[in-house]
């Protein structure tokens, strides 16, 4: 195994990090630098983009307690099993309902365009979003029953906003306009 030296400048922060990493772990320096620098190698992508940024709002969603990870398949099992004669349920659709409305109350206060309510609600994973004009979404989810569910959501939780959304369903997507 050939070996090459390398001198690095270290600012107080990066002195104090190695400092403690190195009480902890009773490796050395040099291995520490070296499995930083692996590790930093095999993780570039989620430590150059705002994938940071989208896990720091996910841990604060999760431990805020008023959200869940729930494997896809389970909310399809959800959305199948409240259909009868396949239709939603009246009592679902209700509950749903003022889940939406309880959230439009909640976005009044957070969203001031469309763009932020997608982007807030693309990290839930309900759904893909790609902007093709300033004002113009395309909305793409995982499924027909998701799609169904998450188009009445987004419905109703933007009727207090300030802005005025037209909703055009397609075949397997739907178009969202901010007017």
């Amino acid at each position: 195994m050939s070996s090459d030296r390398l001198t690095v400048s270290l600012d107080e922060d990066a002195r104090d990090a190695l400092d403690t990493i190195t009480s902890k772990t009773d490796s050395s320096q040099s291995e520490l630098v070296r499995r930083a620098l692996t590790f930093y190698a095999a993780n570039y992508e989620a430590a150059s983009t705002d994938s940071s940024e989208k896990l720091e709002e996910y841990y604060k969603m999760l431990t805020g307690g008023e959200h869940v990870l729930l494997d896809i398949d389970f909310l399809h099992c959800f959305l199948d099993h409240v259909k009868e004669d396949g239709e939603p349920r009246s009592e679902f659709v209700a509950d749903a309902d003022q889940v939406s409305d309880y959230h439009a109350q909640e976005y009044v206060d957070r969203f001031d365009s469309l763009d932020e309510l997608l982007e807030w609600l693309s990290l839930c994973g309900f759904l893909t979003v790609r902007r093709t004009t300033e004002n113009t979404y395309h909305i793409v989810f995982p499924s027909a029953d998701i799609r169904w569910f998450m188009t009445r959501f987004i419905e109703r939780s933007v009727e207090p906003l300030p802005f005025d959304v037209t909703i055009n369903p397609g075949v397997a997507k739907v178009l969202l306009v901010e007017e």
